[in-house]
């Protein structure tokens, strides 16, 4: 079995199109994880997902490249806060805001506690999907090494986060903020009427082609003059195409159907 072999069954058992992502980048990361686990081809490498589910959601885990932490990139939290939240609210008190690619939960969680600054936890809702089921089961426990909270300002460590040990739990009050569900960026329906939509660090991974098809996607999951959130190497090039408008760098406004 050649990779185009492997990515066809890997479709079947998974709903995931390896095509979609950059061949030689993704094809690197698999072929590495297959020795990692002592396998000689892409054959047998397939036939182990099919009968060993451990082995089954390392593969799912590794591939969905769940790296995260909260307030990635802060000064990009730092924009949303100052800048375009004010916006958005200015337009409405009650906004709706989906995380596409929440890993295993600080995105989302992140989100709280900057919204926090604006309105009441019992007023906060965020969709958080994202297409690996164990990410978003990491999510919902919601417990954290250190390292995942180097960034986060002392004030909402303090208020949000209780410590056990080397872990941070964070509180319930916080997770009640946040609705997961797994959901597949390239091929499941979006959420419609969204104010505010955030998808960091995962683009990079995709083709072009796959990224022209999203990018249209998250324009009609948006309300006009909604706003899409990108990570810091995801600039869109031609953002017009999609008819959308950089407001700030990471930050694009919808202006109008695509």
């Amino acid at each position: 079995m050649d990779y185009e072999g492997f990515k066809k069954e890997i479709y079947a058992m998974t709903g995931i199109d390896l095509s979609c992502y950059k061949e030689k980048q993704m094809k690197r990361r698999i072929d590495s994880l297959i020795r990692k686990n002592d396998f000689s081809d892409y054959n047998s490498y397939v036939n182990a997902l099919r009968v060993n589910s451990k082995l089954f959601n390392e593969f799912i885990n590794y591939l969905t490249i769940n790296v995260s932490e909260f307030f990635r990139n802060p000064e990009q939290w730092e924009v949303l806060a100052k800048d375009i939240l004010p916006v958005l609210f200015s337009r409405s008190r009650t906004l709706k805001i989906w995380s596409s690619a929440c890993s295993t939960g600080e995105e989302p969680y992140t989100l709280v506690m900057v919204l926090s600054d604006f309105l009441p936890l019992r007023s906060i809702r965020i969709l958080a999907t994202d297409i690996d089921k164990n990410a978003i089961e990491k999510a919902i426990s919601g417990i954290y090494g250190y390292k995942s909270l180097e960034n986060v300002p002392e004030r909402f460590k303090s208020k949000f986060f209780t410590k056990s040990g080397d872990l941070y739990k964070i509180k319930d009050e916080v997770k009640n903020c946040v609705e997961f569900r797994q959901l597949n960026l390239l091929k499941d329906d979006y959420p419609e009427d969204c104010d505010l939509i955030l998808c960091r660090n995962v683009l990079i991974y995709f083709t072009e082609e796959a990224k022209a098809a999203i990018y249209p996607k998250f324009n009609r999951a948006l309300k006009k003059e909604g706003i899409l959130f990108v990570g810091s190497t995801e600039q869109i090039i031609m953002a017009n195409r999609y008819n959308l408008k950089a407001v700030r760098t990471f930050f694009y406004m919808k202006e109008n159907d695509c």
